[in-house]
């Protein structure tokens, strides 16, 4: 298996008119240091929205450090 790059991480995408996550992404955030924004369709308000960028908070996208 190729080795997982670790400089990209997984974003989540928040929708300014109705607050929900519908789009993920990967950034490089070595690259990247200031927040993306994106015009994106917003399926729950149907229209193009404002999307801005935020961290996953579903736990699967932070590594835990191992002990020893």
């Amino acid at each position: 298996m190729a080795k997982k790059n670790t400089k990209r991480k997984l974003i989540g995408m928040v929708s300014e008119l109705s607050g929900h996550r519908t789009y993920y992404t990967t950034k490089n955030t070595q690259n990247t240091t200031e927040k993306l924004v994106l015009k994106k369709f917003d399926p729950i308000a149907r229209k193009h929205a404002t999307y801005t960028e935020t961290k996953k908070n579903l736990g699967r996208n932070e590594v835990k450090e191992r002990k020893g």
